[in-house]
């Protein structure tokens, strides 16, 4: 085994075991009626907000 061979397995044990540890805590959670409404309203919408805006409306600095 070469020494990138070696360090794309550990990379991939490492990523595998942060993804058990920290996992995602609404795994399996439904969304609920209305939010699932907004999202799809929101995926229509062709407005979109700036990464500076979004920073600016809750007050850090980009």
């Amino acid at each position: 085994m070469s020494t990138e061979q070696l360090k794309e397995l550990v990379r991939g044990l490492v990523d595998d075991r942060i993804r058990e540890l920290v996992g995602d805590p609404d795994l399996g959670l439904r969304l609920g009626d209305s939010l699932r409404a907004r999202l799809k309203q929101s995926l229509v919408s062709s407005d979109r907000l700036s990464g500076e805006n979004i920073a600016e409306r809750i007050g850090l600095r980009w």
